[in-house]
């Protein structure tokens, strides 16, 4: 990866990126969660099967969701979700960054960064006022780069149930559009 600003591409992503981003899924999960969550959880997450529910949900058609990747000199290097708010006490016009991850080996390059301002400007562009976000209360690396960017913690935290594994206390941020 060059992390030159000119390669760096943030665009809706397609079909064909599904096996880039489900390796991607796992393997920022390997790593951010390492304090969060048991070795023998993280290190059970199926890279094919992340692929294939990636596959499914990028070939379907079109939903709530909309899924943005940024890209190095080509290659998928992270992802990011937003849509509506799924927050029953969410205000009228809140939008929710429902997730994004970049492959560790791509962190700290400003790529980040990229993905975060485009998935905040597609939100505006839908029309939000306002965006939450829910993050893991443990991850002290994401938590900065909300607050960097911006965004504030409103107070509101909740048990988030996992498939196969221990429930996560998330913490949820605000951002006026």
């Amino acid at each position: 990866m060059t992390g030159e600003s000119d390669s760096i591409v943030v665009r809706s992503a397609r079909a064909d990126d599904a096996d880039s981003i489900g390796r991607i899924h796992v393997v920022s999960w390997q790593s951010a969660y390492l304090d969060a969550l048991p070795e023998d959880f993280l290190q059970g997450l199926s890279i094919a099967d992340r692929q294939q529910a990636w596959r499914q949900r990028l070939t379907a058609v079109s939903g709530p969701v909309r899924t943005l990747v940024v890209t190095d000199g080509g290659a998928v290097a992270g992802f990011a979700c937003v849509s509506a708010s799924r927050d029953e006490d969410a205000p009228e016009g809140t939008g929710e960054l429902l997730s994004i991850y970049l492959d560790p080996a791509s962190w700290s390059q400003g790529l980040g960064r990229r993905l975060h301002a485009e998935a905040v400007e597609t939100l505006r562009r839908d029309g939000y006022q306002r965006a939450t976000l829910w993050v893991v209360d443990s991850n002290a690396r994401a938590r900065r780069f909300y607050e960097h960017a911006g965004w504030t913690a409103d107070g509101a935290s909740k048990a988030h149930p996992l498939a196969g594994g221990p429930p996560l206390t998330v913490v949820r941020y605000v951002l006026p559009l």
